[in-house]
């Protein structure tokens, strides 16, 4: 398959799961998550959805890239395992935060997410160092969102 069929594959993929996710969220936001005490830094809720589209857009291209790279065996199979893993978790934050409103177990599921998130850029590096470097805003981003996470826990406890 052609690098291009495979962006698009995997593009549309994340997009459509990571933004199924996300469905939950806006039947919680009005409420449950208004009523939050929030921590320093929060933004405004509109900016959530831009900055996802982009994130998971960049996360489609690397997978792609890691999915077309030559490299067979042990390395290609641990980058895309490790992806695997990551996106896994990404998608189960979503619901376990709104969905069942849990800050504390949220936070159990974002803290191995930004790890794994790490280990996916370390395992993509010999592979294809683009898609490792397309994972740095997603690798901010979700440090960005563990700090919320863990100040939403901190505030409201």
């Amino acid at each position: 398959m052609l690098l291009w069929k495979k962006v698009l594959v995997c593009v549309l993929g994340i997009q459509l799961l990571g933004n199924a996710s996300g469905l939950v969220t806006f039947l919680s936001v009005d409420g449950w998550y208004d009523a939050l005490q929030k921590p320093v830094g929060t933004p405004p809720n509109g900016t959530f959805g831009p900055v996802w589209l982009a994130v998971y857009t960049m996360m489609g291209v690397a997978l792609a890239l890691i999915w077309d790279a030559r490299a067979d065996g042990l390395p290609k199979r641990r980058a895309l395992r490790c992806f695997a893993i990551q996106f896994a978790l990404n998608v189960l934050w979503t619901p376990v935060f709104f969905g069942l409103q849990r800050i504390d177990w949220a936070l159990c599921v974002i803290v191995p997410l930004l790890l794994v998130i790490g280990l996916t850029m370390v395992a993509a590096w010999p592979i294809r160092r683009l898609a490792s470097l397309l994972l740095v805003p997603y690798f901010i981003w979700v440090s960005y969102a563990t700090y919320l996470n863990f100040g939403f826990w901190v505030l409201n406890r």
